[in-house]
């Protein structure tokens, strides 16, 4: 009985995280978002929301943190009359000692977090398991919510939000938000007149309320 039950216990742990899939947030208005920075003459609004505690890095079927990288929603709302384009969009987040970190491409993840796929060690059970796709020493799934996740927005539309995320890489630094200033530049509008740099301090995310606790 005990055999079944470590079965069935299995059975279930690996079904569930079989079935576990990233959806992408919902994007609020970004002036909604603690760290935002709203340009009024504009009328475009830049925030990034940090996905650095459990709950919220929940979204995601892999522990990018055990990798050294940090998630940062990233949303634009734009409450003018004309599309703002980001195709020459640059982002960058300084932290306290003056590191400058760049959000990294889908490559650049998938080269830190790729892992030999052989493996021989023997199945502890005689059950076949569900099995993913392995591509590039990465399953098929985690290939795919690299590619979803990204923010990939070239325009926002007359009053709408594109959301998405940032990935930073943040090896071997301890506290990388405290102190931290975010940076944007390269958005243009419908005429090609680039928007006047927006800045976020991070001290905006950390020292607001927090709305949930698990």
């Amino acid at each position: 009985m005990f055999a079944v039950a470590m079965l069935s216990a299995l059975l279930f742990c690996t079904i569930a995280a079989t079935a576990k899939e990233f959806s992408m947030p919902n994007a609020q208005p970004a002036r909604t978002y603690p760290a935002h920075d709203e340009h009024p003459m504009e009328k475009v609004t830049v925030a990034v929301d940090p996905y650095d505690v459990e709950y919220k890095a929940n979204i995601f079927t892999v522990n990018y943190r055990n990798y050294g990288f940090l998630p940062v929603f990233f949303v634009v709302t734009n409450d003018s009359d004309q599309p703002v384009a980001l195709a020459g969009m640059n982002a960058q987040l300084n932290t306290v000692n003056r590191a400058k970190l760049l959000p990294l491409t889908p490559e650049d993840l998938i080269r830190r977090m790729s892992r030999p796929s052989q493996s021989t060690s023997p199945r502890p059970l005689p059950l076949p398991l569900p099995r993913e796709k392995i591509k590039g020493g990465l399953k098929q799934k985690t290939m795919d919510e690299i590619e979803r996740s990204q923010f990939a927005a070239k325009a926002v539309e007359p009053h709408s939000t594109a959301r998405g995320f940032l990935f930073f890489d943040i090896a071997g630094i301890s506290n990388p938000l405290a102190g931290a200033h975010f940076y944007l530049t390269g958005v243009r509008d419908s005429n090609n007149n680039e928007l006047m740099y927006f800045e976020i301090p991070l001290e905006k995310y950390l020292s607001a309320p927090e709305t949930k606790k698990e």
